[in-house]
């Protein structure tokens, strides 16, 4: 990952009106540039709005929608709730794990390229299974639908699969 731009962090900072109480949202814009919150953007925002470091890292660390750690360029998610789970989530899981070599401890490919996490539940019971991939949502998931879906990216990305 490449290091934090002050210059994009600033331009995030203005659209937000360098509001501390706009913390939230100006996180979010920062997840969604880099993929997780770097910590030197943290310490750099926390300084530009005059609140405390701990308070930031408070924020980032209580909502679980943020991550601390880098994550992929595509972003995976399984649905195990209650409706994908009795509809067979665990097995488009482990296939997806498998196809990518991670694990629930290492759910970031070492290229990069994706991290798979499971959720709770993405809102989608009736399309049940479910997975997300950069928050567009696959229905009716199968661990066949879902290999044809990395062998898609890896091709769109120029990869072999």
């Amino acid at each position: 990952m490449s290091p934090t731009s002050t210059e994009t962090l600033d331009e995030i900072l203005k659209a937000h009106d360098y509001d501390p109480t706009l913390v939230i949202g100006i996180m979010q814009d920062i997840q969604k540039e880099y993929h997780y919150l770097p910590q030197d953007a943290l310490i750099y925002v926390a300084k530009k709005l005059g609140i405390s470091q701990a308070n930031i890292y408070g924020v980032a660390t209580f909502y679980e929608n943020f991550s601390l750690e880098p994550k992929g360029k595509y972003i995976i998610k399984i649905c195990d709730g209650t409706a994908c789970h009795v509809r067979k989530s665990v097995p488009i899981l482990e296939e997806i794990r498998s196809i990518l070599g991670v694990t629930d401890k290492k759910p970031t490919t070492d290229d990069m390229l994706f991290t798979v996490e499971t959720v709770s539940c993405l809102g989608a019971c009736g399309l049940a299974p479910v997975c997300t991939v950069n928050d567009h949502v696959h229905p009716a998931m199968t661990p066949e639908k879902a290999r044809e879906i990395i062998e898609q990216i890896r091709k769109e990305e120029g990869l072999c699969p």
